[in-house]
């Protein structure tokens, strides 16, 4: 009898995932030169090398060691990788005697092999057991690993451009006036935020429990911010104006030198875009990707502010017969048709490309080209449980200094596409893929 893992999901469909998922990974790494493999694109992250150990690290210490209890391959190394850090914070000693790539790749195609084992012959499914009850500790390293690699592109993406290898498939769309932006009449609703437990087949624990929310009517962009709207409140001087910032926010710009967005290169009068493997001129459509920080002062600016957690799960899930959706379009599977994600390409599209994907206010692009800020500060739902799998993943950042994003970016994984999903980050971090829209008071 096959070991299960939710309705339908067999043993085989699960080492299926975890070969494709490991193979995108090594794809990823193979964009880059080898001159690259020990560079840190971003400061305050570790260097490139920790990542290519950590995935498969991550993956054997919580199947196969932790959950199955089986022995391990080298301690020192499963101990090296084992975890990441939050941007911004504790951040490793540098310079630091990293192991030779030959090493890392070794202990990861061990790690490797040992995993796929466990998933083809092992009780990978035990109820009532903290770590294997519906296969929780197989469910947290497939997604764990597909989080990561958009974690890795958007680091690419600081990477010099002689320290990558372009693919052949890199096709850039820019598009050319971006539509005019309408706001759109959200009535007074019910949002449900996160999940009820043993509804979903898997869920982090900042999903649970679920939670009932009434949202007062409100007014949203129908569009994520463009560059081009964007440029207008670099144009204003809005980077040089205090009363458009929180004060750490405007104190974070003097000391950084920050006058743009990240994903902006100022070629003296000329914007350009940094794409993932050259530089464009500014595409006037795409969404603008830029910090919580840059978000909220640009929102400020318009007299508006960003929506609430409830308020996007309203915009984007919510329907006038008062049924929840799964998706913004209703409840049909993800496809290309929907949205720009799962890996769809390198870059943002011009906003408004995929009509299909509308929510049932008419609202474009709630999920896909670019995660969408939120100003919900992190929080646990009331009745949270760490998850055994991963007790670290969400309590270490319930400290009031990060933000809930939602929705989902050109590289997010189609099986991060749910709605209770949530992501985060601090609000000075301005790597992310990260879009934001406005949102007024009261309905207009």
């Amino acid at each position: 009898m096959p070991v299960m893992s939710g309705p339908g999901v067999g043993r085989e469909k699960l080492a299926d995932r975890f070969v494709a998922m490991r193979a995108r990974s090594r794809a990823l790494f193979d964009l880059l030169a080898p001159d690259a493999y020990y560079e840190r694109p971003i400061a305050l992250r570790h260097p490139i090398v920790f990542y290519e150990g950590h995935l498969a690290a991550f993956n054997f210490n919580t199947l196969v060691k932790r959950a199955l209890g089986q022995r391990g391959i080298d301690a020192d190394l499963e101990r090296l990788f084992a975890r990441g850090i939050d941007p911004e914070d504790d951040q490793p000693s540098a310079p630091f005697p990293w192991p030779a790539r030959r090493e890392v790749q070794a202990f990861a195609a061990e790690a490797d092999r040992r995993v796929l084992d466990a998933l083809l012959t092992a009780p990978i499914d035990q109820s009532g057991h903290p770590l294997l009850d519906r296969a929780e500790a197989v469910h947290t390293i497939l997604e764990h690993e597909a989080m990561h690699q958009e974690t890795l592109l958007y680091m690419w993406h600081q990477l010099a451009y002689d320290w990558k290898v372009p693919p052949a498939d890199r096709a850039i769309v820019s598009g050319g006036t971006p539509p005019r932006q309408e706001t759109i009449a959200v009535p007074r609703g019910r949002a449900t935020l996160g999940a009820r437990r043993g509804a979903i087949p898997f869920g982090w624990d900042n999903e649970f429990e679920a939670v009932d929310v009434e949202v007062p009517a409100f007014g949203i962009d129908r569009y994520n911010v463009t560059n081009s709207a964007f440029l207008e409140f670099v144009e204003a001087g809005g980077y040089r104006e205090p009363r458009w910032w929180e004060p750490d926010a405007f104190e974070w710009l003097r000391a950084e030198g920050i006058a743009h967005p990240r994903f902006w290169v100022d070629t003296g009068g000329r914007w350009q875009w940094r794409g993932m493997f050259e530089a464009i001129p500014l595409p006037a459509a795409w969404p603008v990707y830029v910090s919580h920080s840059e978000a909220s002062a640009y929102a400020r600016w318009r007299g508006l502010r960003l929506p609430t957690e409830a308020e996007y799960d309203r915009a984007a899930y919510g329907s006038p017969g008062g049924l929840a959706r799964a998706y913004p379009w209703g409840d049909d599977a993800p496809d290309a048709s929907r949205g720009h994600f799962d890996f769809a390409g390198w870059d943002p599209l011009p906003v408004g490309q995929h009509p299909a994907g509308r929510s049932a206010w008419g609202i474009d692009d709630l999920l896909g080209n670019g995660w969408e800020w939120t100003s919900t500060v992190f929080a646990p739902f009331p009745g949270f449980m760490p998850m055994p799998a991963y007790p670290e993943y969400s309590a270490d950042f319930f400290d009031g200094k990060h933000y809930v994003m939602k929705g989902a970016s050109p590289v997010t994984a189609r099986d991060l596409l749910r709605r209770s999903f949530r992501n985060w980050f601090r609000p000075h971090y301005p790597y992310v893929y990260a879009a934001f829209r406005c949102v007024s008071e009261r309905a207009l």
